[in-house]
């Protein structure tokens, strides 16, 4: 198919990764790069022309993508987490030569007004498709007015995500006994506080930590995130990576949920029904419900190596064998839809 390509294609974003698996499908992809009018480091201006709706870029990057929709003639619109595009190109789309289908993706919670925009509230019943990651957006984008909702579990990029063998050097500079890569949030603090008092030391990458997470004995805060190889490196450099999920996006799981076992590490995560059903517990990756389960699993994993190299190896072999990347999950979209 002609597909053309809607959303921020930063390093490190999981909206560039589903591109490239659209390509080793074999599309034919045009990428429309919206980090160019609205770059990444320039959140709280995303903000603002989010709420107002308003602006000369925001003007340009909807002029330019309808330009790009009448030249290249797709036959799929692919928009990731459309926020800033003007519904009536949408709506112009259906009156050309050859009408592309509509289809928008979104890896976050949609009902959350962080999320939303006036744009998108008003473009959901024009999508002929909705992908989400999020199990109670299916019924909540229904009533907004969706045509059709595809629930996708997450997902991960085999050329990122994927065992690596880990120098001395390496395992300094971003290994851990307990490990944890993500932005702060309140609930993910008080987990790691807990375990850091119990005397089990924790590395923590990500912003936000240092203002909101006291120093400690067996904390190492690094404020910063990890992009690119970085970030699978310190998965494998790491003994137990800890998994916790957004409880504002209403996470049943997340895009580390599939990251953490296909790059062959041992993950640690919190107990809900749908990481249930993707990995068997205690077999191909270890769940917990609450802090003092979290650290009694901390302890008692550190101190049995073999069994938890034994699971990492049994979450990574459940990627392989369950289909979890980018390429398999779309493959499997376009096979329901007939594509």
């Amino acid at each position: 198919m002609r597909i053309l390509y809607i959303g921020p294609l930063h390093q490190g974003s999981t909206c560039l990764q589903r591109y490239l698996a659209l390509i080793e499908l074999g599309h034919l992809v045009l990428a429309f790069d919206t980090e160019y009018y609205f770059p990444s480091n320039y959140r709280g201006i995303h903000t603002i022309v989010r709420k107002l709706q308003f602006g000369p870029r925001l003007w340009k990057m909807n002029r330019d993508i309808k330009a790009a929709l009448t030249k290249f003639a797709p036959d799929l619109l692919w928009v990731d987490k459309g926020l800033q595009l003007d519904p009536r190109i949408l709506i112009d789309s259906k009156q050309l030569p050859k009408s592309p289908l509509l289809v928008h993706f979104s890896p976050d919670d949609m009902m959350n007004p962080n999320n939303q925009s006036r744009f998108y509230l008003h473009a959901i019943p024009l999508y002929d498709i909705h992908i989400t990651t999020k199990t109670p957006n299916v019924s909540e984008l229904k009533q907004l007015g969706a045509r059709k909702v595809y629930f996708m579990d997450n997902k991960y990029c085999p050329n990122i995500h994927r065992p690596i063998e880990i120098s001395g050097p390496e395992r300094e500079a971003y290994g851990a006994k307990v490990g944890f890569i993500g932005c702060y949030e309140r609930e993910r603090a008080m987990s790691i506080k807990h375990i850091a008092e119990a005397g089990l030391p924790v590395r923590v990458w990500g912003y936000g930590w240092g203002n909101n997470l006291p120093a400690r004995s067996y904390l190492v805060l690094e404020n910063r995130p990890l992009w690119g190889e970085e970030y699978p490196r310190a998965i494998c450099a790491t003994d137990i990576n800890l998994c916790f999920l957004r409880k504002v996006n209403r996470d049943q799981q997340t895009s580390r949920t599939m990251e953490i076992p296909a790059c062959g590490g041992f993950m640690l995560a919190e107990r809900t029904d749908e990481h249930l059903r993707l990995f068997k517990e205690d077999e191909e990756a270890v769940f917990f419900s609450s802090d003092d389960e979290l650290v009694e699993k901390v302890r008692y994993y550190l101190a049995h190596t073999n069994e938890r190299l034994a699971i990492a190896r049994a979450g990574y072999n459940r990627c392989i064998s369950s289909g979890y990347s980018n390429t398999a999950r779309l493959k499997a979209f376009f096979g329901e839809l007939g594509l």
